[in-house]
């Protein structure tokens, strides 16, 4: 993608099912669960680096001994200097003599995450901003281990402000601060009740203190404490929770919107956002990792028992398409098929835009994660190549005109020609203060192969993944293509417009930015048709107020082809004061042909419109409040998408 665009965020959580002793055997290292815990978040850094935080749960400490540790970070490299600390303290109490690792006994008293329970998040930051305490997991603390709660997860919810209301209802004085302090809330008034009706049941009974705890630790049902706290949840999410007995779940929202895979044998339980971490760090084949189903939670017992129960009605399934496009790593083998399939479903728009013109166009790709797509795009054009060179030599021999000179041209002079024309050169250091010189600096992110296009002879096609405000297009990367004067530029991208925003995870909030809306509200005011705006704005206000499930902001798109508003994106990202005069075209793929290259992930609101809960229509609606009052202070729409208006 050659906009820069967030998502959040990332999971993972190790159970050992064997005594640190047994890893220390079999693997030379009490260690093992940690540093597999470090391999499934590093394997993952894709999905936020803005913040990780990590936590950790020892079974059946001595009484008076602590039993849940959390160690988070939000500076740079924060994955890292986590783990880099947690290294350091190990070795330091190794090195000291306070821990013998032939001894797991040992480690496990005496190092903070020498535990059987793991748990571990990766952050970008948007709702929440960026600070320590916005960073998971969250905490909440009690002197009953099955009343302590470490809760991470990556999701968004629609409706934080009706959650904290219900709350509020309840008794409680929530701080109205994220998302995540709702859920942990919630989810914490649940675990406490679970908790409080078997202790009084127990204690009825007449057992002594002792037994009701470990009673109640055994007894204790988390698919239940999830039904009852999940009955008003609007978003997309998978969360997981660590409670301080050594209880453990996972859960996916009913749309399965959020992705989660997990697997497990005799040694380990494993969960991850990625399927592809999960082998890579196990060792396993795609066949060993399962997906939990949306609508359920997995939930892992003190005694090392996995089960899987529906915790909530399912919906029809909506998973974010965007997963498979750009934000899940390529390597997984269906997301590698798929962004192949992607790029070759381009291929004819792309050969009619430079009018099948073989010989002097040049295909190539913006980096980097448009690399697939771009191997799939070739694979299709050669194809169709094959096809009309097949098709000519048949024709030519029939008519006695195959000659030696013929072949060379249709073979060897007119075959699909691929080129490493962009590379990602530096990073942009983040200490410049100055927005001027930030963006100067910007352009120089991207460098180009010279000598790899024909000046004034070559068509020039970049595949890109997705665009979405197309600012890195007008400000670094058509300006550098342009240094190579082709005949013509086309940027082909693997999805379609991005029109609407997102709610449910990804850091796509205002209207007005994304350049397919931009477009559409310029060719509105050129038609005379800008009243338009004010009809969609009043009944944005009326269905916000009502709650009404409808997306009004689909009426300013709707009197314009695809076509044409690409052609507006098209002069929209043209940099300005470029001396090459070439044309530049400016294809999407087609939600045809989405659906046909990515079909088990047909959640697709943000090129749509369609959401799959009611909260997406809030959300879109509220969103156009916003750009029609001029209102960019992401703090109130945030607050204000998540009750009525």
């Amino acid at each position: 993608m050659s906009d820069k665009l967030t998502h959040e965020c990332g999971i993972a959580l190790v159970r050992l099912r064997k005594p640190l002793a047994y890893y220390q055997e079999k693997y030379g290292t009490p260690l093992w669960g940690f540093y597999r815990l470090f391999l499934l978040m590093e394997k993952q850094h894709n999905r936020g680096q803005d913040g990780a935080g990590v936590a950790c749960v020892k079974l059946d400490p001595p009484a008076g001994e602590p039993f849940m540790f959390r160690e988070r970070c939000v500076k740079s490299d924060p994955l890292g200097r986590i783990f880099k600390t947690l290294h350091a303290q190990y070795h330091a109490a190794v090195g000291s003599g306070d821990i013998h690792p032939e001894f797991a006994a040992t480690v496990k008293q005496r190092f903070d995450f020498g535990g059987e329970l793991l748990l571990g998040h990766l952050r970008y930051g948007t709702s929440g901003g960026y600070n320590l305490s916005s960073c998971h997991p969250y905490f909440r603390r009690s002197p009953w281990p099955t009343r302590n709660l470490a809760l991470c997860g990556n999701f968004n919810m629609t409706n934080t402000a009706e959650l904290n209301a219900s709350l509020v209802a309840m008794g409680q004085h929530p701080i109205f601060a994220t998302d995540t302090q709702a859920l942990l809330e919630k989810i914490g008034f649940f675990l406490d009740e679970e908790h409080e009706d078997l202790y009084r049941a127990l204690r009825e009974r007449g057992l002594p203190g002792e037994e009701i705890s470990r009673r109640i630790s055994d007894e204790l049902d988390l698919a239940r404490v999830l039904t009852r706290a999940a009955q008003k949840w609007d978003g997309g999410y998978t969360l997981c929770g660590l409670v301080g007995n050594g209880d453990a779940f996972v859960a996916r929202d009913p749309s399965g919107i959020r992705p989660c895979w997990y697997f497990e044998n005799e040694e380990v339980i494993a969960f991850a956002s990625e399927r592809a971490p999960l082998m890579t760090v196990f060792d396993l084949a795609v066949g060993d990792v399962k997906e939990l189903a949306p609508g359920h939670v997995a939930v892992l017992k003190k005694n090392g028992t996995l089960t899987d129960a529906q915790f909530t009605a399912p919906l029809p399934r909506a998973s974010c398409s965007f997963e498979r496009i750009y934000f899940s790593r390529g390597n997984d083998v269906d997301i590698y098929r798929e962004r192949q399939a992607l790029g070759g479903c381009l291929a004819g728009q792309v050969l009619a835009s430079v009018g099948s013109d073989w010989a002097n166009t040049v295909f190539s790709f913006i980096p980097n994660t448009s690399e697939v797509a771009f191997f799939g795009l070739m694979s299709a054009l050669r194809c169709r190549r094959r096809d009309e060179v097949k098709a000519a030599i048949l024709a030519a021999s029939a008519q006695g005109q195959l000659t030696e000179a013929l072949l060379d041209e249709l073979v060897l002079r007119n075959w699909p020609r691929g080129e490493k024309v962009v590379s990602k050169d530096i990073k942009l250091r983040t200490f410049i203060g100055q927005e001027s010189v930030r963006n100067h600096l910007a352009s120089h992110v991207y460098d180009i192969t010279y000598g790899s296009v024909r000046a004034g002879q070559d068509n020039l096609v970049c595949v890109d993944d997705s665009i979405v405000r197309g600012t890195t297009l007008r400000k670094s990367i058509l300006r550098i293509l342009a240094r190579l004067e082709p005949k013509k530029i086309v940027i082909a991208s693997t999805a379609p417009q991005i029109r609407y925003p997102d709610c449910y995870g990804i850091d796509m909030a205002e209207l007005g930015k994304f350049i397919a809306f931009e477009a559409a509200v310029e060719l509105l005011k050129e038609r005379g048709q800008a009243g338009l705006l004010t009809d969609v704005y009043h009944l944005c206000l009326g269905a916000v107020a009502r709650g009404d499930p409808v997306n009004h902001v689909r009426k300013l798109y709707e009197p314009f082809t695809p076509e044409e508003i690409s052609a507006r994106i098209a002069q929209f990202v043209r940099p300005a004061k470029i001396e090459w005069h070439g044309e530049i075209e400016v294809i999407f793929q087609t939600i045809e042909n989405l659906h046909a290259a990515v079909p088990a992930h047909t959640g697709d609101w943000y090129f749509t419109g369609k959401y799959p809960t009611p909260g997406g229509y809030r959300v879109v609606n509220q969103a156009f409040v916003n750009y029609y009052e001029n209102n960019h202070d992401r703090r109130s729409y945030e607050a204000a998408t998540s009750k009525p208006r």
